[in-house]
């Protein structure tokens, strides 16, 4: 497996949690003061013990000045691509620059449905994910209107802007060959979590994302690899993760702040010094 050469960055996944919602900030300003250069946030909006993604990663980019913010992931059956693009645009211009959008197909069809959104085949889910990576980006443009025809998702005129403050990273949550080959073609990055992978399973994944990008003319290495990882990881499995298994960013899930201090503090520094060492070598 290739060690893409890309920087390595590290962040926290904060809970929406709206039992406390003192507490749920403070867990981003704590992330920002550990160092961490990300925060991601689950997107479950049917979830009633959860605050809205989109409101609190708003807040979190305001009451931070250097840590990038992204829904990890955005819930695309419950968010319009075209109110998306607008979000994302809005929230970099008032963050100054510092969000990404990690975006999914969506799953959790019952609980989808309920709020009224569709409920799609895994088929359909892939198929309006692409097409809602395409509207973005259009609204995301220079162009004076745009216009899109597909089967999920149209524009008829729309005019774009405000343009983002930065070019916006694309990050697809993704596990199966369609969706992996759709990271490869059209996105910025892969978004997993180590939960939900196995590492027999690592290398044919990025090769299935690498074969798709150079079959579309780019660069298997200008895409971004992010990972979820558990408070259980350690330095060692997250060296064997960055410098085998081809990952350069993980974002952590704790409910401990000295776990979270330390990860910030000690466990990053040490494995960037540490790939660092073993690029050279």
């Amino acid at each position: 497996m290739p060690d893409y050469g890309r920087p390595l960055e590290f962040g926290y996944f904060l809970i929406p949690d709206a039992a406390d919602v003192a507490a749920t900030l403070g867990w981003a300003t704590s992330a920002e003061e550990a160092g961490l250069d990300l925060i991601g946030i689950q997107d479950h909006p049917y979830q009633r013990r959860f605050l809205d993604t989109w409101t609190l990663l708003t807040a979190v980019a305001m009451q931070t000045r250097r840590v990038r913010v992204f829904p990890d992931v955005a819930n695309l059956p419950l968010r319009a691509p075209a109110l998306l693009a607008k979000s994302a645009a809005s929230l970099d211009l008032l963050s100054g620059g510092r969000f990404e959008l990690g975006l999914g197909a969506g799953g959790f069809w019952d609980a989808i449905a309920a709020m009224g959104g569709p409920r799609r085949s895994p088929g359909e889910s892939v198929e309006a994910l692409e097409e809602a990576i395409q509207v973005i980006r259009l609204l995301w443009s220079e162009q004076p209107a745009v216009r899109f025809a597909g089967r999920h998702y149209q524009l008829n005129g729309v005019r774009p802007g405000p343009p983002p403050a930065h070019p916006i990273g694309i990050w697809l949550g993704a596990y199966k060959p369609r969706m992996l080959r759709l990271v490869g073609r059209l996105a910025d990055g892969w978004v997993p979590s180590l939960g939900y992978l196995s590492l027999d399973e690592i290398a044919a994944m990025h090769a299935t994302i690498d074969a798709a990008a150079e079959a579309a003319g780019r660069d298997p290495a200008s895409l971004r690899r992010i990972l979820n990882v558990g408070d259980d990881v350690t330095q060692d499995q997250l060296f064997t993760l960055a410098s085998v298994h081809g990952f350069d960013s993980f974002i952590l899930s704790t409910g401990s702040r000295d776990t979270l201090e330390r990860f910030g503090k000690e466990m990053a520094p040490a494995l960037r010094a540490l790939i660092k060492r073993e690029r050279a070598s």
